[in-house]
């Protein structure tokens, strides 16, 4: 039995996972979702398609118009301008299923994991690290999106936002997928069994027991 089913839990936990450019952040959410069955959460964006992209599963693809509306409506948990292009989290479906007791992932960049933590303290931030510079350059080259400024544009980015890692909980470094997805479902239980402000609860289900 999970510690969340024995306390009877009412809320998911929000987990947010970012990191540099190219460091597999989105392959890591999709396999342990695959795995574990959270759920995770759609962000919003102005920027074009890529290939094999689907509005409403990869990202909802909108108009700067439209995503400068949802910012006045107060839509977004938080929002972020990443190389000229827009990103933002949508409140009300994230707090929809937190509330209805589900867990959500979040795979969002390094500024708006950050403003998460802030407003939303009980968040679990995991940090995906690449093993190597050189192997996230590969990484970016291999999409075969980028200009050559552009990649570098990208790994000087990736620098400063290494520097952030000490406003994460956890680090994952994707050197083998496999592993980084492990690691990352290990923290998702871990967390689940960390007692934090239920000892109260478990030593009161127990006294009503006796």
């Amino acid at each position: 039995m999970k510690l969340c089913e024995f306390l009877e839990c009412e809320k998911g936990m929000l987990f947010v996972v970012s990191g540099p450019s190219g460091t597999g952040k989105g392959t890591i959410c999709k396999k342990v979702i695959e795995n574990i069955g959270a759920d995770i959460s759609v962000s919003m964006t102005t920027r074009k398609p890529r290939d094999g992209e689907i509005d409403g599963k990869d990202y909802f693809f909108v108009t700067e118009e439209e995503f400068v509306q949802t910012i006045k409506d107060k839509g977004f948990l938080e929002h972020a301008n990443v190389f000229g292009n827009r990103y933002g989290t949508p409140k009300a479906n994230i707090l929809e299923k937190l509330n209805s007791g589900k867990d959500v992932i979040l795979e969002i960049d390094v500024q708006g994991a950050v403003q998460i933590k802030e407003t939303f303290p009980e968040a679990v931030l995991i940090f995906a690290l690449p093993p190597t510079m050189k192997e996230l350059r590969r990484r970016i080259i291999k999409r075969g999106t980028e200009t050559k400024q552009k990649i570098n544009e990208r790994l000087a980015k990736s620098i400063d936002e290494v520097k952030f890692i000490n406003r994460y909980d956890y680090a994952v470094i994707n050197a083998n997928l496999e592993i980084a997805v492990s690691e990352v479902e290990s923290i998702l239980i871990a967390e689940h069994l960390r007692l934090k402000s239920d000892i109260n609860k478990i030593i009161t289900k127990y006294e009503e027991e006796c």
